[in-house]
């Protein structure tokens, strides 16, 4: 992919270029319009001086005598000398006037004014005007008329831009003409000298604008060698100099990244050490079991070290659960999906599946609840199994055979209570808080002590609350308050 400097050179070149022909162009015609305008003005007074020195009371010598001065122009234009070039100029070749009587007689003309000037611009109306069919048989003098002002007539291979005047009190018509090429030739010397800064500027602008945007892109060439230079298990927050307001978010997001990524790998390096820390035991235990199995002589100490075994290998799965459990429910990872959900027919289905485990110990398990309230919240329901599932499992556990489980759910009006109350022996209030802890246990309970770990880890993600207290029953109640997240 191109980089950022080349792209933003060539469009920066690109538009410069653009609006540079623009100007340039509108720059010509500007030119073209005014040297236009200067050209015709000049026209019109020579005509008009034309026709203050020329009265039809000229004497004939006089006449003689200007057309004689007149006709020194040949030289400059024949033989363009040095010498010449002092008394006139080799241009006169392209300026030319006549004066016509109303017949169309020659009076006094310039030295290079081509013969047929007036035909031809009386051949060119003529056509126009047989064109636009329009009448054309008409006297000179009456044609005349038609023709004051200002036209354009091709002659002799070049086009001329003639003026024409009619001095009704002498009765002459007067012709003033220009070759186009004169003013051609100023308008492409304007333009050249107009464009001529913008060609040689050009290369010098490319070369500065270069330098500004490598100079304005340093603080993210500066940003990409530091990345660079970082060893791989360095992820600590980048540390830069002061940068700019466009690259700050990038800073930010980079290092809201690198912790992020750090938060993962303490993950991952809790759930090993935690995995390694609660597996140890269990593992060394199954392994006695296995040998007490093999070198057992009697058959019912075999049998019973395989009992143990079994026992052992259920403990063993169930912390293994309850780890990864606890693994997927890391607030840093997890991505819950909140759907609107009837907690209180939820609570129904879950505790039809935990039923048959107070029933193995004799336990009577209830759910309490008012019918007709309103119990929808927005939650997870996967996470939320798991939480009863803990919770009514803990209460199985610590609850002896033939004890009370109870559970109560209450509507608020933006929260809904789940109350779970057992008649165990209860927890003294001091070793309450504990609880809460990973691998904490009470007594000899045959858990892994993560299972109200990973209900307080439901409940935060819910934003909710919970609390330990005493049970009507005798034994503990934990009350979990879920917001509706409406």
């Amino acid at each position: 992919m191109r980089s950022i400097r080349a792209r933003t050179l060539l469009l920066v070149l690109g538009l410069l270029g653009l609006s540079t022909t623009a100007i340039s162009y509108q720059s010509y015609r500007d030119a073209q319009h005014e040297i236009e305008e200067l050209f015709d003005a000049q026209l019109a007074q020579s005509a008009r001086l034309l026709q203050g020195m020329l009265g039809r009371d000229m004497p004939p010598a006089a006449r003689e005598a200007l057309q004689h001065a007149l006709n020194q122009a040949l030289q400059v234009r024949q033989e363009p000398d040095a010498e010449a070039l002092r008394e006139g100029h080799a241009y006169e070749g392209k300026l030319a006037f006549q004066v016509l009587d109303e017949r169309g007689q020659l009076l006094l003309q310039s030295a290079s004014a081509p013969a047929g000037l007036l035909p031809q611009l009386v051949a060119d109306y003529q056509h126009n005007a047989a064109a636009t069919q329009q009448a054309v048989d008409k006297p000179l003098a009456s044609l005349a008329e038609q023709l004051i002002g200002y036209h354009r007539v091709a002659l002799d291979g070049h086009q001329w831009r003639l003026f024409m005047l009619r001095d009704r009190q002498n009765r002459h018509m007067i012709l003033v003409a220009e070759r186009e090429d004169v003013r051609g030739e100023l308008v492409d010397k304007i333009t050249l000298r107009s464009l001529l800064p913008d060609l040689v500027g050009l290369p010098l602008l490319a070369l500065l604008v270069w330098w500004a945007i490598g100079w304005g892109l340093r603080p993210l060439q500066l940003m990409a060698e530091s990345i660079k230079a970082r060893a791989p298990d360095n992820l600590a927050p980048l540390i830069f100099e002061p940068l700019p307001l466009e690259l700050a978010p990038m800073g930010a997001a980079l290092n809201r990244l690198l912790l992020q990524v750090n938060q993962l790998l303490d993950q991952e390096k809790r759930f090993i050490a935690d995995a390694a820390h609660e597996l140890r035991t269990p593992l060394a235990v199954l392994r006695i079991h296995a040998q007490n199995a093999l070198e057992a002589p009697d058959p019912n100490d075999r049998s019973e070290a395989l009992r143990q075994l079994g026992v052992g290998v259920q403990r063993a799965t169930r912390v293994v659960a309850q780890l990864l459990t606890l693994a997927r429910l890391d607030p840093a990872v997890v991505q819950l999906a909140m759907v609107r959900l009837d907690l209180l027919g939820y609570l129904r289905d879950e505790l039809a599946e935990l039923i048959p485990l107070a029933l193995d110990r004799h336990q009577e398990l209830n759910l309490e609840a008012e019918e007709g309230a309103d119990y929808w919240l927005l939650a997870d329901g996967p996470s939320l199994g798991t939480l009863l599932q803990n919770l009514v499992g803990n209460a199985v556990q610590y609850t002896p055979p033939g004890g009370r489980i109870q559970v109560l759910l209450q509507a608020q009006a933006d929260a809904l209570l789940l109350r779970v109350q057992d008649s165990g022996p209860g927890v003294a209030e001091a070793q309450r808080e504990k609880l809460f802890e990973r691998f904490y246990r009470l007594g000899d309970g045959q858990g892994a002590g993560l299972g109200l770990s990973i209900v307080l880890r439901v409940v935060e993600l819910h934003r909710g609350g919970i609390g330990l207290g005493d049970s009507p029953l005798g034994g503990l109640e934990v009350c979990v308050r879920l917001p509706r997240g409406r």
